[in-house]
């Protein structure tokens, strides 16, 4: 039991960093990604796609999945407020992340390969780009404040179940 603890808390550590790793490429890639012209911007788009498809979706699989089955494994984790909101946020992430930035990182290097191929008009990702980076920034925001609650593990966010242990007398 010992062990399998261990090597979930490895996993997910692990996991965590390539999720943030990953959001941090995709940050870098698309910071740097200057339009000069249509096929390297294509190229760029793909790489960000691979980024997301190959790093970003499966540390946070992982992630999600590690930390929920340390919750199975050790119970006193259900327990715990500071688990159950990184369990709550995980799943959030990974709605957020399959549905928006798994999405948007697909369909902009596929419609930036047809911007390339000239069957696009040059601009038509410009209202895409923007919503992108606030995306991008929630999302690494979140995955970021899991890492801290899962170093932190604040007390207070652990309910207090004293009154449940209190025996009540009869008569009062």
């Amino acid at each position: 039991m010992q062990r399998a603890r261990k090597t979930l808390k490895i996993l997910h550590s692990v996991a965590a960093c390539g999720m943030i790793g990953g959001l941090g490429c995709y940050m870098v890639l698309l910071s740097v990604a200057v339009p000069d012209t249509p096929a390297r911007y294509a190229d760029l788009r793909a790489s960000i796609a691979v980024i997301s498809n190959w790093v970003i979706f499966p540390s946070l699989a992982l992630a999600l999945g590690s930390g929920i089955l340390s919750m199975v494994i050790h119970k006193p984790f259900t327990e715990k407020g500071w688990a159950w909101m990184k369990a709550i946020s995980g799943l959030l992430l990974f709605e957020s992340v399959l549905v928006i930035v798994g999405a948007r990182a697909n369909y902009a290097a596929q419609k930036t390969a047809e911007i390339a191929a000239g069957t696009l008009p040059e601009g038509s990702l410009d209202t895409l780009l923007a919503r992108e980076w606030g995306t991008l920034a929630i999302v690494m925001a979140i995955s970021v404040a899991n890492v801290i609650l899962g170093v932190w593990r604040p007390r207070r966010l652990t309910p207090d179940f004293s009154w449940e242990k209190e025996a009540v007398k009869p008569g009062e």
